[in-house]
């Protein structure tokens, strides 16, 4: 009988909100399947980690990235555009989990290829089940190539 690897998702949140941070923690260590959740507090620092500089030089590149647009430094939609316009990067998907239900940004965010745009729900338990809900579409329907890290 051949065993097969279990693979480790390796996702980015990139999210300045300590409470979002920890509410996604949870989820995400209850997951059904087996992640490494890194946190970016800023733009900067997603780009940083996903550039591997500036102490990241070891960084595993991502499989997916949730990313807020309201960061301080470098925006969501700039870390978003950067992500999209770069040829290594760019196949990585990127879910927009955003507190903003503007017409504007969900657009600015399709438009610049984002692949979900989700707005945060501000209470708890249901953050939790939209995060839990981002986990089984991961684990029951995402194929990714392997070659992408």
């Amino acid at each position: 009988m051949m065993t097969q690897d279990v693979r480790i998702a390796e996702i980015l949140l990139v999210e300045d909100n300590e409470g979002d941070i920890e509410l996604t923690r949870e989820a995400f260590g209850d997951a059904i399947f087996r992640n490494n959740l890194h946190i970016a507090e800023d733009g900067d620092i997603a780009l940083d980690y996903l550039y591997k500089r500036n102490g990241y030089e070891t960084a595993v590149l991502p499989d997916i990235i949730l990313l807020d647009l309201n960061l301080p430094s470098t925006d969501g939609k700039e870390v978003l555009q950067i992500v999209k316009s770069d040829p290594l990067l760019r196949k990585i998907p990127v879910i927009v989990l955003t507190s903003s239900e503007a017409d504007k940004d969900v657009m600015e965010s399709y438009d610049l290829h984002a692949n979900w745009y989700i707005v945060k729900p501000v209470n708890a338990s249901k953050f939790m089940k939209v995060v839990k809900d981002v986990e089984k579409f991961w684990s029951d329907i995402v194929c990714l190539p392997s070659s992408h890290r």
